[in-house]
């Protein structure tokens, strides 16, 4: 996958490159651009994502009413940020960002910068002189590993401090890191690796999969058009792609998110085995007790911020990165 240089406009993000593309900027590069597209897009929201993880932590179908004759739980997005703001505070839909913050500059900086190094290397690999979509695919999913090796322990002390029933006892983020390592020991900020790597896999493989697919298709039509286009139109294309990518990516990876929230909610107790471990049979217990359509709660939230905000995410990245080319 391209990124956008000095001297080229096509050799972008899954679109065609020329015969002789000009050389991808320096990984610094790569990396800033792809730091500053994470945090705008987390800044945004950031808010959705608190609502999503309340959804998916929320077990059973049955919403349980309280003595005080008012429903406890949340049946819906709307329904959610209406209890978050009048039950607690406001501020609470911002409540974890810092993890997230700094978890962002490196994961999305990495995503980026992984996808344009696999790239390169599959091509060479595959002897195939342009980036395929099943290259695309493969590519995105390689990223996807590369980053949760990363967004691990900040995941889950971010679903510790989103968490209702257990953010009372954290203060903030250092207080959860340290009581985490202190009563569960440092391996504990890696409960929940193996789900989020699934995750983490199969969003960035339909996402960066279907960029490579709309991006071609919309490349394929202005050329048609005569092969003109402006800053606007640039920038619609990369909305477009970044939209369809995060629907996709989302649609894909929402079960495996719901129980990824769920296993790294859990402080691990010695000798005893949790309900909710490895992703795959987690995903059957969910099915089981709750329905199927319970691998699907929080989807919803994670649509309206990972629609929107893919696309956010590929223009901020594709604009930043245009201008570091141009400042060289």
């Amino acid at each position: 996958m391209e990124k956008p240089t000095a001297t080229s406009s096509t050799s972008r993000v899954g679109a065609p490159s020329p015969a002789n593309p000009p050389p991808p900027l320096p990984f610094r590069y790569q990396f800033a651009a792809g730091a500053i597209a994470g945090v705008s897009e987390i800044l945004i929201f950031y808010p959705l994502d608190v609502v999503k993880t309340r959804i998916q932590l929320q077990h059973g179908t049955v919403v349980a009413v309280a003595q005080n004759g008012q429903q406890e739980g949340y049946t819906g997005v709307i329904d959610c940020f209406r209890k978050i703001v009048r039950n607690e505070r406001a501020r609470n839909l911002y409540r974890g960002i810092t993890a997230p913050i700094l978890m962002e500059v490196p994961k999305r900086a990495i995503k980026f910068s992984a996808n344009d190094t696999f790239g390169p290397l599959y091509r060479r690999l595959f002897h195939s002189p342009t980036l395929t979509q099943p290259l695309a695919i493969l590519t995105g999913a390689s990223a996807g590993a590369v980053e949760s090796l990363v967004v691990v322990p900040f995941e889950l002390l971010k679903i510790r401090l989103q968490d209702k029933t257990s953010a009372a006892r954290y203060t903030g983020l250092v207080d959860c890191f340290s009581k985490v390592v202190r009563n569960e020991g440092l391996l504990a900020l890696y409960n929940g690796f193996e789900a989020t790597l699934w995750r983490h896999i199969v969003w960035n493989a339909g996402y960066f999969g279907c960029i490579f697919q709309v991006r071609e298709r919309l490349e394929r039509a202005r050329m048609r058009d005569g092969g003109r286009e402006g800053k606007m139109q640039k920038m619609g294309r990369d909305l477009v792609a970044g939209f369809v990518g995060g629907v996709v990516g989302t649609t894909l990876n929402t079960p495996l998110d719901v129980v990824k929230s769920r296993i790294q909610s859990v402080a691990r107790v010695e000798g005893v085995k949790g309900k909710y471990e490895w992703a795959w049979p987690s995903l059957g217990v969910v099915a089981r007790e709750e329905g199927v359509r319970a691998l699907y709660k929080g989807y919803l939230a994670k649509i309206l911020r990972f629609g929107p905000g893919g696309g956010v995410l590929l223009v901020v990245y594709s604009a930043v990165l245009e201008g570091f080319g141009r400042a060289r």
